[in-house]
């Protein structure tokens, strides 16, 4: 095995001669249109282990050669796979509270994901990209780095999202394509202002690095309870796209990253509150999937709006079809 890969992603069924770096020449099956429809994969998190072990800066060797591609590929658009949820502590799809936790699981499915055709990347925080870079599933992808985390769900100072992830030096450095930031807004909580000041210095570093920064906005509120809540009622999403828009001295490099509303058919007038490219969110949409295809596609159709980054809905469907659900997805744009 060579430092720096680790060939550990075999598929049920692979049969064939392996290449030099122990990855075989798999004879894979393909569906009628010939495209290949690959099984779920099988991490080795010992190979993993053991290089991180005995050779962590195969990490930042993976990430120097690793082959990358323009944001926009022909079509325009961006399908992206969001796995950034476990470092905030947002472990749950639905009503499985803790379906995020296994590590080997998470990294199958984003294997899977990523393998499928039309998804153009991932947005995770730097424990899974690392481990994506070792098994060598980022190669002519977009990368994104998950920003601020800091945020934890549940927690007192959760509106108080510091930026504990990648830095914009680490985007750079890495060779990644862009950020991604969480931008969560309650008039009532002045850990909002703190997000807002830090969010806004973080759009100018990275503007000045020329690197896209997705920033995802959001005007929330606590219940009586205490939880956190974000409102996605037209008007507060038009106020968040408002506001997030203005931040930082320049908006060059600026996506947004939006809800699709309550009301759907809101959307088109809420897209009108700002010339800045958007991507939509998907969210935990429970096992309502054929809703949530149906809002994404409508949105779609929207002038500012160039694709998707979703996640838990597209790795953890209700049905466990992750490859079907992604093509869903991808077919929609």
């Amino acid at each position: 095995m060579r430092a720096g890969h680790v060939g550990g992603t075999r598929h049920e069924g692979e049969t064939g001669t392996p290449h030099r770096d122990g990855a075989p020449h798999a004879r894979l099956p393909r569906e009628e249109n010939g495209t290949l429809r690959l099984p779920s994969p099988r991490v080795d998190v010992s190979a993993l282990v053991r290089v991180r072990t005995r050779h962590p800066e195969a990490v930042a060797e993976a990430a120097a050669r690793r082959a990358r591609r323009p944001l926009l590929g022909g079509t325009g658009r961006l399908m992206i796979v969001a796995a950034d949820h476990p470092a905030r502590g947002a472990l749950g799809v639905g009503d499985r509270k803790m379906a995020m936790a296994s590590r080997a699981d998470l990294l199958e499915r984003l294997c899977l994901a990523l393998s499928r055709p039309g998804v153009d990347g991932v947005l995770a925080t730097a424990d899974i990209l690392d481990d994506l870079l070792l098994l060598g599933a980022l190669e002519h992808k977009v990368v994104m780095g998950s920003m601020n985390r800091g945020g934890l769900q549940g927690a007192s100072f959760e509106l108080d999202d510091r930026f504990t992830g990648h830095r914009p030096q680490d985007i750079e450095r890495l060779g990644f394509d862009a950020g991604k930031l969480l931008l969560r807004i309650d008039y009532d909580d002045p850990g909002s202002l703190n997000t807002l000041e830090s969010t806004a210095r973080v759009i100018d570093e990275m503007a000045e690095r020329r690197l896209p920064v997705f920033v995802e906005p959001f005007i929330s509120r606590r219940t009586p309870e205490g939880r956190l809540r974000n409102d996605l009622a037209a008007e507060a999403v038009t106020r968040s796209i408002a506001i997030a828009s203005g931040l930082g001295g320049s908006s060059a490099y600026t996506w947004l990253k939006v809800p699709v509303t309550e009301n759907p058919d809101d959307m088109a007038r809420v897209m009108e509150t700002s010339t800045l490219p958007a991507v939509l969110l998907g969210g935990d949409v429970g096992t309502d999937q054929e809703s949530a295809y149906e809002k994404w596609r409508g949105a779609l159709q929207l002038p500012t709006v160039k694709g998707l980054v979703v996640g838990r809905s597209l790795l953890y469907p209700a049905d466990g079809d992750v490859a079907t659900a992604v093509d869903t997805a991808v077919g929609l744009l």
